[in-house]
């Protein structure tokens, strides 16, 4: 058959779509288009709040039902979002002929167990994994993001120094690795079937008129189609955030930095453009509410968590988001970062949700950010007349008391151009840096 024939043609439309690896640049636009949809449609998206949830359902079991029961897995926003991305890189796998079950060597076993806990109690202090806490909070303007970024970036020059130390002294666990191959025939019939249930699944959730939040269950229609592209998507180009951080000073690569810097300004446009209050548009009400992703994690606690999660996606061999594409296309060693990745955040968010702080003196005026946002009981004229009568305000929550860092949403304090600017200028400042680094090797982490 002719490759110029109508058939042909087609042929390689699905290769291409399907089974080739695609430019790690034109990955990057499709994540920021399809997160901005994903901003329009509802909120944005993360991958900790669904591996949470996870976490959970698995903390609930052990408990034997002593706990209070979890939102369920197909209820849960975040989760469903989770779903959607693993089915989206499981489909994605099993289409280009990559699925396979890939057992891990026992000494993997034991960093993926490490690996799951760092990356669990850093996205709790940093306010999300990568997503959440660096790519999406950046992308919704919020400060928060340049504290994970930095933490990140120093976690994983850490873990990089770590894996050279261990390649040259521990020899322990290196064998036990296996691999369980899938014919060709039945992954491709497994990818068919997972786009089946993507689209019957979608199709269940826009039509619900059964019991709870009708509109609500109905909206995660769109949720689970679009968090199925983006985790496609990524798979397809194999696009790791925490190997955009790794590879500029291991092997001198830039490649996925500069997709993730491209990225991460394209959806900061995009965040603008929803969360600014049109005067003509929407009542001149903003599309998405501006405290959607804003966490009070600005600050130095941020950078550490930033730090924890960077190391520990070193030690798992991918990010959150990363650890889910892999996830999809049978990695076990990812599936086991998942389940202690979800059980320490749980165990973290939980305890840090429950404490109780009664805040007084110079620190109410920390609580107006959140006051403003309406993330407090108390209002803004309450927390004044705190601070006039030299009250006290109780706040739960440790986050939302001030001690994990500062809500700071950027716009409010220097306007949407500036802001966009400050982005702007940080990414390409990196772009620039990584760029030159290909050339000079100057920042490469010695062997």
């Amino acid at each position: 058959m002719s490759e110029s024939s109508l058939l042909g043609k087609t042929r390689a439309l699905c290769k291409e779509l399907c089974e080739t690896e695609w430019n790690a640049n034109i990955t990057g636009v499709i994540i920021a288009v399809l997160s901005i949809l994903l901003m329009v449609w509802w909120r944005p998206w993360g991958a900790v709040g669904a591996i949470r949830n996870w976490g959970d359902w698995i903390l609930y079991g052990i408990s034997f039902g002593h706990m209070d029961t979890p939102k369920s897995a197909l209820i849960s926003s975040g989760s469903v979002i989770g779903i959607g991305f693993v089915g989206g890189a499981f489909l994605s796998a099993c289409l280009g002929g990559q699925f396979a079950f890939r057992f891990p060597p026992y000494r993997e076993v034991v960093k993926g167990i490490l690996a799951g806990i760092l990356m669990g109690v850093g996205s709790a202090l940093a306010g999300g994994c990568n997503v959440g806490g660096m790519y999406n909070a950046l992308g919704n303007l919020a400060a928060n993001g340049f504290s994970m970024w930095l933490g990140i970036v120093i976690g994983v020059l850490l873990g990089l120094w770590l894996l050279y130390k261990e390649m040259e002294y521990i020899t322990w666990g290196s064998s036990g690795a296996w691999t369980v191959q899938i014919p060709r025939v039945l992954q491709t019939l497994l990818g068919l079937g997972a786009l089946a249930a993507l689209i019957w699944g979608a199709y269940q959730y826009s039509g619900y008129d059964g019991d709870g939040n009708v509109d609500y269950i109905a909206s995660l229609s769109g949720i689970l189609l679009l968090a199925a592209g983006i985790g496609y998507s990524m798979h397809r180009g194999r696009w790791c955030m925490i190997q955009g951080f790794r590879e500029p000073h291991m092997t001198g690569d830039c490649t996925l930095a500069k997709s993730v810097a491209l990225s991460i300004f394209i959806l900061a446009i995009g965040g603008a453009v929803v969360k600014f209050a049109v005067p003509i548009s929407n009542e001149g009400m903003p599309v998405l509410a501006p405290v959607n992703y804003v966490r009070g994690t600005f600050g130095w606690i941020g950078v550490a968590g930033g730090f924890l999660f960077g190391l520990g996606g070193m030690l798992a061999g991918g990010c959150g988001s990363g650890t889910l594409w892999r996830v999809g296309e049978g990695q076990i060693k990812l599936w086991i970062v998942v389940p202690f990745f979800g059980i320490a955040n749980s165990l973290m968010s939980t305890w840090f949700k429950g404490m109780e702080f009664e805040v007084g003196g110079a620190k109410l005026h920390n609580l107006m950010a959140q006051a403003k946002m309406g993330l407090l009981d108390a209002d803004v004229e309450e927390i004044q007349d705190a601070i006039d009568a030299a009250d006290t305000i109780t706040v739960t929550g440790i986050e939302k008391a001030g001690y994990l860092g500062k809500y700071i949403y950027m716009p409010d304090v220097m306007g949407y151009g500036w802001t966009l600017g400050l982005i702007a200028l940080s990414m390409a400042l990196w772009y620039i840096i990584v760029t030159w680094n290909e050339d000079s090797n100057k920042l490469i982490v010695p062997m």
